[in-house]
């Protein structure tokens, strides 16, 4: 089986079959051992000749761990082919992310608005009020940022998916 495998921020490409790792042009035999059964992270790691300590702990998200090897430590993520492939189809897809332009979600009038062009806004903070059937709802930054321009005063008549706010 064929993994991606990241250490500290390099990637290796890794191929692991019976008790044989490659990683690139250097094959040797590899073995594990639990020490203390499966339910503990220590485990005892044979490559070729050498003999190594390893503790293990699961990370914060599927494929990563933090891995002490003899008294070092190093964060490690390693995705199967598939995985790796499902995640780089799904990155590929994603929507931006960041601060997204402020649009009103109906149509109205601005009553005020509460940043100026340069402003730092931090997210849930409240960027423009407008008036729509007789109610006054505030609308708030989905995300920190800074406000590129805005496009709307006060007593502008907007329409539903109006571009209110530009952020960076």
């Amino acid at each position: 089986m064929k993994y991606s495998v990241s250490v500290n921020g390099e990637s290796y490409e890794i191929e692991v079959d019976a008790d044989t790792v490659r990683v690139g042009d250097i094959a040797s035999r590899a073995r594990i051992l639990d020490l203390d059964g499966p339910s503990t992270p220590l485990r005892m790691l044979t490559i070729g000749e050498e003999i190594h300590r390893v503790q293990m702990r699961p990370g914060e998200s599927r494929g990563r761990y933090t891995l002490w090897i003899d008294g070092f430590r190093f964060e490690v993520e390693a995705l199967d082919e598939r995985t790796r492939a499902i995640r780089e189809l799904s990155a590929a897809t994603a929507k931006p992310t960041g601060p997204a332009p402020l649009v009103a979600p109906m149509p109205g009038m601005i009553v005020r608005v509460s940043v100026g062009e340069g402003d730092a806004v931090q997210a849930g903070e409240g960027l423009v009020v407008m008036e729509a059937m007789k109610m006054e709802n505030e609308l708030r930054a989905a995300a920190a940022g800074t406000v590129k321009r805005v496009h709307v005063a006060p007593g502008t008549a907007v329409e539903k998916g109006a571009l209110l706010l530009e952020m960076e």
